[in-house]
Parts: C-alpha cells; sequence; structure tokens
C-alpha cells in the first residue's frame, strides 16, 4: 500500500471514530441528562431498522454509479454528462426517500408541525404577512410560527405559498420541488469546478456528487432547495469571472446576485456563503481587476432581493435578533454547545462520507505543498477550503446544534468535490453508498 493511500484510509478511520465517539457520548448524554433531544445522537433519528418501495431501486443505483460512474463521467461529452448527472442525483434521492414510503418520505415531509406548509393559509395577504412576520417569531407572541417557518426568512415559506398559488398544493408537491431542486445541485458544483479548476477535475468529481450520503437528507428537505439555490448562485459567478463574453458575464453576475440575495432571504446562516463567493472572486480576480463591472452588476443583483422584502415591510436584521432569542427559548438554549461543537462535525461525516475525509486530507495536503502543487489543484483546494471555513464558522457560532445533517447541506456539497483528488475512486464510491444506504434503511430520520 502506498504512503498516500495509507493516510487516506487513516483520514477516514479518523472520520469513522469520531462518528463513533459522537453516539457513545450523546447516548450517555440523552440517557443521562436528557439535554440533547435528539433520539439517536448525533442524527435527529431514531432506531428503525426498515426496508420499502425505494430499497430495489436505491441499490441499483448504487451499484451503477460505484461501477461506472468514474468511467462515464471521464467519456462522455459534458453537456451529457450534466444531464446525466442530474438524472441520477434525482433518481439516487428519490430512491432513498421511498424507501420510508411516498407518504412519509416525501409527501409529508413538509405537512409536520414544525414545517412550512402548516402556515400556508396564514399568507393570503402576503404584504400584511410580512410586515406582520416579525411579530410572531418568539414562543410567547400571539399566533407563533412553528420551529421552521421561524427559523428562516420569509422566502423559504413563500416559495411554498407560491407553489400553492399556482395549483401545486399539498405536501406532495411541495417535497417534490425539493428534490428536483436539490439534484441540481451538483450540476451547479459541477459548472463552477470547471470554471475554476478545469474540466479534468470535475469530471473526477462527478460521481462522488452524484452518490453523496446526504441525499438521505435531501429527501425531503426545503435545505436541499436553499443548497441548490446557493450552489447556482457560486456557479454562475464562476462561469462569470472566467467566461470570455463580456455581456453574458454581466448577466451571469447579476444573477449571481439575485441568487445571493434569496438564499440570504431563504436561511439566516446562508449569509455564510459570502466566504465561498470571497474565494470564487480570489480565483477569478485577474477577469474581475480587468472588468469591473462584474462586480457592478454582482452588487445591483445582491440588492434587489434585500430591497424588495425591505420596502415590504420585512425586517432581516431584527428578525434574525428575534430568531437568536427563539432559538434559546427552545431546545437550542438547553442543548449542550460543548457536545455539539464536535458532534456536528460527526454529522457532516455521516452526510459527506469517509471518502470526503480522505478527500480533505488531500485537499490540505495540496494547499501545504502548494509551491509545487498544479495550479488548478490549489484552484480546487482553495475552493474546498472555503467551504470547510464556512461550515467550521457555522459551527462555532453555537447557532447549529444539532439537525446540522440537513442544515448545513449547502456547504457540505462542496466538500465532497475534495473526492476528485482520491485514487480508487470505485473502491470508495462504494463506501460511500454502503454508507448511504445503511443510514437509510437502520435508521427514521426526522426533522
Amino acid at each position: 500500500m502506498n504512503r498516500p493511500l495509507s493516510r487516506d484510509l487513516c483520514a477516514a478511520a479518523a472520520a469513522a471514530l469520531l462518528v463513533v465517539t459522537a453516539v457513545l457520548v450523546g447516548r450517555h448524554l440523552q440517557d443521562a441528562y436528557h439535554t440533547l433531544f435528539v433520539n439517536w445522537p448525533p442524527l435527529l433519528a431514531s432506531w428503525g431498522p426498515h426496508t420499502g418501495p425505494g430499497t430495489p431501486a436505491a441499490l441499483l443505483v448504487a451499484a451503477a454509479v460505484a461501477a461506472y460512474g468514474p468511467r462515464v463521467a471521464a467519456r462522455s461529452p459534458w453537456r451529457a454528462l450534466l444531464a446525466a448527472a442530474f438524472g441520477t442525483a434525482l433518481a439516487w434521492i428519490v430512491s432513498l426517500a421511498l424507501v420510508d414510503g411516498w407518504q412519509r418520505g416525501i409527501a409529508g415531509r413538509l405537512t409536520t408541525r414544525h414545517e412550512y406548509l402548516r402556515v400556508v393559509d396564514r399568507f393570503h395577504d402576503v404584504p400584511a404577512a410580512l410586515r406582520d412576520f416579525t411579530g410572531h417569531i418568539l414562543l410567547d407572541s400571539p399566533d407563533n410560527w412553528p420551529a421552521h417557518v421561524a427559523g428562516h426568512p420569509p422566502a423559504a415559506t413563500l416559495t411554498f405559498v407560491l407553489l400553492d398559488r399556482l395549483g401545486l398544493r399539498g405536501g406532495g408537491w411541495a417535497g417534490m420541488w425539493c428534490v428536483v431542486a436539490g439534484a441540481t445541485a451538483c450540476v451547479a458544483v459541477l459548472v463552477a469546478v470547471r470554471a475554476l479548476a478545469g474540466e479534468a477535475w470535475a469530471r473526477r468529481a462527478a460521481p462522488f456528487l452524484v452518490l453523496a450520503p446526504a441525499a438521505v437528507w435531501m429527501g425531503t428537505s426545503a435545505d436541499a432547495y436553499f443548497a441548490a439555490v446557493a450552489g447556482w448562485a457560486l456557479a454562475l459567478l464562476a462561469l462569470a469571472v472566467t467566461g470570455p463574453a463580456r455581456g453574458r458575464a454581466l448577466v451571469q453576475a447579476a444573477g449571481s446576485g439575485l441568487l445571493f440575495g434569496l438564499a440570504c432571504y431563504l436561511s439566516y446562516g446562508l449569509t455564510l456563503l459570502a466566504l465561498l463567493g470571497a474565494a470564487v472572486l480570489l480565483l477569478g480576480r485577474r477577469e474581475v481587476r480587468a472588468r469591473p463591472a462584474l462586480l457592478g452588476a454582482l452588487l445591483a443583483g445582491l440588492a434587489v432581493v434585500p430591497a424588495a422584502f425591505t420596502f415590504a415591510g420585512f425586517d432581516w436584521w431584527e428578525a434574525y435578533r428575534l430568531l437568536v432569542t427563539r432559538y434559546h427559548q427552545g431546545a437550542g438554549g438547553i442543548r449542550p454547545y460543548g457536545y455539539w461543537v464536535w458532534a456536528n462535525l460527526a454529522c457532516t461525516v455521516l452526510i459527506t462520507g469517509l471518502a470526503t475525509a480522505a478527500g480533505l486530507r488531500r485537499t490540505g495536503a495540496v494547499l501545504l505543498g502548494r509551491r509545487t502543487a498544479p495550479r488548478a489543484e490549489i484552484r480546487l483546494a482553495l475552493l474546498v477550503a472555503a467551504a470547510l471555513a464556512a461550515l467550521l464558522a457555522a459551527d462555532l457560532s453555537g447557532m447549529s446544534k444539532a439537525e446540522t445533517e440537513r442544515i448545513w447541506l449547502p456547504f457540505a456539497l462542496w466538500l465532497l468535490s475534495s473526492c476528485a483528488f482520491l485514487t480508487h475512486p470505485r473502491a470508495w464510491l462504494t463506501a460511500q453508498a454502503v454508507l448511504a444506504l445503511l443510514l437509510n434503511h437502520l435508521l427514521r430520520t426526522g426533522w
């Protein structure tokens, strides 16, 4: 066994040990003090081995990607690869969700008491609802919002209100919206990696993005939709700062800004996308210097959504201040920071897999040896490092204690691109698939 592979395996073993430790310590804390508020720490899940109608399809997709994914990714025309990545990611997410059946796996996910669909009827007058939104955030406020509505800016809820107004009512449509949108996130990452680090690295990353263990939580979570918006914001920015066409680049920069603004009104935590955005601008600094109008277009697009919500009467900063209070009024104020600050990272291992632990080790090695590493490798490593920095900032903030297996999806997907550095991709893909299948069939996840 060569030394790099040996080190990769050590990194994977360390990540596995972190998960085992989080499970054992978490089990003790929950049994002794009941302060974690999760049944199967560190995940918000319960033990429940089961199979379902999605099991055969999930096994088939996993086997096909592990066996043929690297070859197909290497040989397919680029546009065909993007289409195949989307279709396969969609099949992977849907099949895993259907292990729990249609109702529990997809249609019922966004209809529970904490979710967005519970308040759609309260948005008959949207301007009035926005003006009064902050008045229902605190637990002791009249008709307080359910947890997920209170925990996010109103663009998240308005998405499902809009679906309802278009006639796409109920949990089935809402769930499939999140699934289909979430499946495009891997395409966005591939587009960005190709623009910033080259097509070869994007092709190597493709099978790992498709077969992500995170798919267990992308069906059906609104955070999958958030991940897609964040992903395309970064992808458009990457295209804008690397593309030759001036007019198209300005449109892409403006579109990127628009999506960045929307992301910040979907989730407060997505303000941390600024770290990834800064990394993209750093990697495309030559074009930005040559065409400063790109920054103007980016900022113009960025102002649209905040201006619209502010004009409608929603105060983002006041809402966030109230959310911090609401967070500490509930389980967030009881869950121990000393456990979750490292157990959250164990959750990240479970959604990105052991292959990503090895990929991050290789990312670190590239950055440490950047004087001799090829330029494309360094650019990919910088992008991954920015995603890791955003995730760590969210962790240290103390506003992400538990449930990070879904909350951190917008950042975790970018970490998966580090798997492009790995050798023996089929073996690592098999490990990724096995982890996802075990999680989905042994646990009943929820939020």
